[in-house]
């Protein structure tokens, strides 16, 4: 009896180790933001906001890819940037870079904002070069002036060319400055504004995955 056992077990081991090793750990992709990233206002932002969202995307397309929402509410490009070496502790794939809107409703400087986002790219880099770079535009209402909301508007393009990122034009296309997307506060998406930035966000971010 116990020379069919052992010889059974054996097999068993032999099939689970196959089975492990035909199954890769996911790869990560972080979401590194504010909170728009975090889903400020939503009742369930771990499944409601549009992080949570894209994983369910890539879970239904059948994706080898866990998504980690970073987005702090309120969170500037340099408390970003004083984040960051902790958030990269983990391992990260794909980093998509969600700052600077915070920097523009407060009226700050585009060039420091720039300059801030360029270090956390450089510090991402440092740590993992073959990371892609995924960064999402931004724009600011039109109460924020014409020369502020055009430099403003450049940093995403120029940081996406300088760095050989891929860059989403505009994060909030579709939802933002459209009130019935937007809670009461008008800036932040509500639970139908998140799934339109989701779609925005994927249109972008499947191409890079597949």
């Amino acid at each position: 009896m116990m020379k069919v056992i052992f010889p059974l077990l054996f097999s068993i081991a032999l099939g689970l180790s196959a089975l492990t090793a035909a199954e890769p750990a996911p790869k990560t992709i972080l979401f590194f933001g504010d909170s728009l990233s975090a889903g400020y206002g939503l009742d369930d932002p771990a499944t409601e906001a549009f992080p949570g969202l894209i994983q369910k995307k890539i879970t239904d397309a059948g994706l080898n890819y866990r998504v980690i929402n970073s987005g702090l509410s309120g969170e500037t490009t340099a408390g970003g940037l004083r984040r960051i070496d902790w958030i990269l502790r983990t391992p990260v794939d794909i980093f998509v870079l969600e700052l600077g809107g915070n920097d523009g409703l407060r009226g700050l400087s585009p060039a420091v904002a720039q300059k801030n986002l360029q270090g956390i790219i450089d510090k991402v880099r440092a740590k993992n070069p073959s990371t892609q770079i995924v960064i999402a535009g931004m724009t600011m209402p039109t109460s924020m002036g014409e020369a502020y909301i055009r430099d403003f508007a450049a940093i995403f393009p120029a940081l996406a060319k300088t760095n050989n990122a891929t860059l989403i034009p505009f994060l909030l296309e579709g939802v933002g400055g459209v009130p019935e997307m937007n809670l009461a506060d008008g800036f932040h998406p509500n639970a139908p504004g998140h799934k339109i930035v989701a779609d925005v966000v994927w249109r972008t971010l499947a191409p890079l995955l597949r």
